[in-house]
């Protein structure tokens, strides 16, 4: 059969050729890209990359989808792969799914292919394209969000893993009638990827942070104050930490390691979770290692924290609470200018069965402005 060639922005889809054997052999065989297509043969060979030129794309094609080559089109070497799989012609709906060589990345070809082959499809006749991802798969997540899928929700063990288990997904979809992005974000990137007064720098958890993260959440303070009040699991510290960028994506939640600029040692944490988009409010929380406490690192990752939130955001208010017997957390917020605003009985849940008491404090950014820094004391 005769396949289409789609240009796109810098990049062409044409179908696969006996030529890109051995650039399928090199894609698929990529320890990155295998992390999240656990049911791709090990290892990917050239019988396996022939068996695509020769008989799945051509089934793809006849089923109404297709696999195509990503190439630059100017030499028409293959930098990557996408198609079309699941179509169901009754609800004019199918899933996209895309990968990119090693060699090829961070250079946009991605998005440039999926918008390529999302306003091809509208225009045969879909209405509506998913893209189904992993939760650490960030890169693919950037790129539905470039691309203008929005995304939907989560879909619960819905992908074979590695090992016998099965994988969430995080499910993302563009409509014929959506623009072609970039999707608009609750919670942009970081300018130059931190935050820093010179004496403490934030930047953003990551997986390789676990060991840090399960060390300071296993101390019996922070435990005291945690919600709820239990430390948690190796297997809980590993997606929190792993999670992370992906749920500063969604725009749910920021969350970021306190740095002491001078050394790099990681000195604490401090988070924001964007509870109410339609209302502007979101909430911050931090913890400190015991040997970078009475330093003011807290108030003054809190202060730099509120003057992104304000500044970059949708946010509008930011409130914090603590234990009414934490006067020491009480005053890192008053010294970040937060304002004493209400005292809720039993609001939290503590050891035993007990509640505990919250003291309520906010912050507005003409607070800021009115009263500056307050880092003395």
């Amino acid at each position: 059969m005769i396949v289409p060639t789609i240009a796109g922005d810098g990049v062409r889809l044409r179908g696969l050729r006996a030529d890109d054997v051995d650039e399928l052999v090199a894609g698929y065989n990529d320890p990155e890209m295998r992390r999240f297509m656990p049911m791709l043969p090990a290892p990917f060979t050239r019988a396996h990359a022939e068996e695509y030129v020769t008989d799945l794309a051509p089934r793809l094609f006849a089923a109404g989808g297709g696999f195509y080559a990503v190439t630059d089109p100017v030499s028409d070497r293959m930098l990557g792969g996408i198609g079309l799989d699941r179509v169901q012609p009754g609800r004019a709906q199918a899933e996209i799914g895309y990968w990119t060589a090693a060699r090829a990345r961070g250079r946009g070809l991605a998005t440039a292919a999926v918008r390529a082959l999302s306003e091809h499809a509208f225009h045969t006749g879909l209405a509506r394209l998913e893209l189904l991802t992993q939760r650490e798969n960030v890169p693919s997540q950037r790129v539905a969000l470039a691309a203008g899928f929005q995304p939907e929700g989560v879909r619960r063990a819905a992908l074979p893993g590695h090992d016998g288990e099965r994988d969430d997904v995080l499910a993302y979809a563009r409509l014929a009638t959506d623009p072609p992005g970039p999707v608009e974000r609750l919670l942009p990137d970081l300018p130059g990827g931190e935050l820093t007064d010179g004496v403490v720098t934030l930047r953003p958890l990551t997986g390789a942070d676990a060991g840090f993260y399960a060390e300071l959440h296993s101390l019996e303070d922070i435990v005291a104050t945690s919600v709820p009040p239990i430390p948690p699991t190796p297997e809980q510290v590993r997606r929190r930490c792993a999670w992370a960028p992906s749920h500063w994506l969604a725009g749910d939640r920021a969350d970021l390691i306190i740095v002491d600029t001078a050394t790099g040692t990681p000195a604490g944490e401090i988070d924001l979770y964007y509870q109410e988009p339609r209302t502007g409010q979101a909430m911050i929380g931090y913890s400190m290692m015991p040997a970078w406490r009475g330093r003011g690192y807290p108030t003054r990752a809190a202060q730099l924290l509120s003057l992104w939130a304000f500044a970059e955001t949708g946010i509008a208010r930011l409130i914090a609470g603590a234990l009414p017997e934490n006067l020491g957390s009480q005053r890192v917020l008053e010294k970040a200018g937060f304002k004493r605003e209400a005292y809720l009985r039993s609001r939290l849940p503590g050891l035993d069965g007990r509640r505990n008491d919250d003291v309520q404090f906010a912050l507005l950014a003409e607070d800021l402005l009115i009263e500056g820094p307050r880092l003395d004391g």
